[in-house]
């Protein structure tokens, strides 16, 4: 590296990557626009300790060790120079690939010993800054104790943002919208109304109708509440249909009703057979695998859309191997699926009359129509006719969430529920969990749904743990 005498651009950065990135995203060498890419030999050295394994961290080691190989091969004699990125990226990056080309001794504080990785990565980090006094050189790493030493020998570092959806998850869709008197007032150009079947509907045109999603929740408080979703948007023109009451005990579904609006809405969504994909976010508490574990006994026993239902959901550490041990995929994963066990308790019990041989038979008709997955074996597979739900999903990663989503055939609904502040895996955030990504990528598709639960109902002891705890 030293011997580089190529004129950088005065406004373009080194940033020097630390190996948690690339195993977080082995495409990030590609993700850094104009500016250089510094890759340390002890960073190489690191991806060569993980590699070994069927995990996605081990996989994603792997993966960037190709890119790595696919663009330094033949030109050993010309390393120092860098190796442009720009024919490999597709344009996408068009600064250069640089690796550590010889032995770098730096002078870090003496409380900073050598032998640790982390530390020799600062040593190169502060070597280069000395070397190139006029360039910005950036440390990247996931690692946020990384950072803070990095911080205290006056070295430039930031997290790798380029996989984050959203900066501030106060601003992710919540799939609702209160509307007013006023919003009436300004989009009621051309309004038409029209009853069909038991549902109201309404063509409103107006300037707010481009500031709504498809499959948007509506609702009007005050002395005429009502309850709608937009069904379709073309240009100014939009069309609400009026929602089927959940809350009523004569629309329960397996005897579940909606406690509350957001609770309602879940359940217009669950139940149309015309939205393929949903996504329910929400507390611990607020009833989102109840919801959809009636919403799927319903569709799979009564009304037969689906031939069954699968349910998943993260088993941390992500995709460890659940083992070779005696027992059937179904039973090792019974430890993780508590809640499934608690919430069929609870749908059991609806039917009083049933007596005990009833809710016994009734028992086994629902667990013969449930089957329990896990992550490890969804590759390759296709799912027709199924209600797939993934549980925990805040804990996958959008790689991970396009792997499981692209399993769905004909006929099958996917619905992902989590809790963004309730995070496991190591290296993701609320701004670039799975679920944050396809909650912001799916709003507008006519054929998925998003609600964002926000009241408990569970007990009023638990409610009141978790608002003064």
């Amino acid at each position: 590296m030293a011997a580089r005498k190529r004129k950088a651009p005065s406004d373009s950065k080194l940033f020097v990557l630390d190996t948690n990135v690339l195993m977080h995203d082995p495409t990030s060498i590609f993700r850094f626009q104009e500016h250089d890419v510094f890759v340390p030999m002890m960073t190489l050295e690191e991806l060569d300790s993980n590699k070994k394994g069927l995990t996605e961290v081990a996989r994603n080691a792997r993966q960037a060790s190709r890119f790595m190989e696919e663009l330094v091969a033949g030109m050993e004699h010309s390393l120092h120079d860098g190796v442009s990125l720009s024919a490999t990226s597709k344009e996408q990056a068009t600064g250069r690939l640089f690796l550590q080309t010889e032995a770098i001794t730096s002078v870090l504080p003496a409380q900073l010993p050598m032998g640790k990785a982390d530390n020799q990565i600062l040593g190169v980090v502060h070597h280069l800054q000395q070397m190139y006094p006029n360039r910005q050189v950036i440390l990247v790493s996931k690692d946020i104790n990384m950072r803070i030493k990095a911080r205290t020998l006056g070295l430039a570092t930031e997290d790798y943002f380029n996989d984050k959806v959203l900066e501030d998850t106060d601003l992710l869709y919540n799939g609702m919208r209160e509307i007013d008197q006023p919003f009436w007032e300004r989009n009621s150009k051309d309004l038409q109304s029209w009853q069909e079947g038991n549902r109201s509907y309404w063509k409103i045109k107006g300037p707010d109708v481009v500031d709504l999603y498809v499959n948007q929740l509506l609702f009007q408080s005050g002395e005429t509440p009502m309850q709608a979703r937009v069904i379709s948007i073309e240009g100014k023109t939009a069309v609400l249909e009026s929602l089927k009451d959940y809350g009523h005990s004569k629309n329960a579904i397996w005897g579940i009703a909606a406690r509350n609006r957001e609770q309602n809405f879940a359940l217009n969504l669950l139940m149309n057979p015309d939205i393929d994909f949903i996504s329910l976010l929400g507390q611990a508490g607020t009833g989102k695998t109840l919801l959809t574990l009636a919403a799927g006994l319903a569709q799979t026993l009564e009304s037969k859309i689906y031939t069954e239902i699968i349910m998943t959901r993260v088993t941390v550490p992500v995709g460890e191997d659940i083992g070779f041990l005696p027992g059937t995929e179904e039973e090792k994963m019974m430890p993780w699926m508590g809640a499934l066990e608690d919430n069929l308790d609870v749908l059991n019990q609806t039917d009083a009359e049933a007596g005990d041989w009833g809710r016994a038979a009734t028992r086994d008709l629902i667990r013969s129509r449930i089957k329990v997955k896990s992550l490890n074996f969804m590759r390759g597979r296709t799912f027709l006719k199924k209600f797939l739900i993934i549980d925990e999903a805040q804990n996958l990663t959008s790689k991970q969430m396009k792997t499981l989503i692209t399993r769905a055939g004909p006929g099958t609904k996917v619905i992902c529920l989590g809790n963004i502040s309730q995070i496991d895996t190591p290296y993701l955030t609320e701004g670039s969990s799975g679920l944050t990504f396809v909650v912001d990528r799916f709003k507008g598709w006519g054929h998925s749904g998003h609600i964002t639960l926000t009241r408990g109902e569970r007990s009023r002891l638990a409610d009141y743990a978790a608002e003064m705890l």
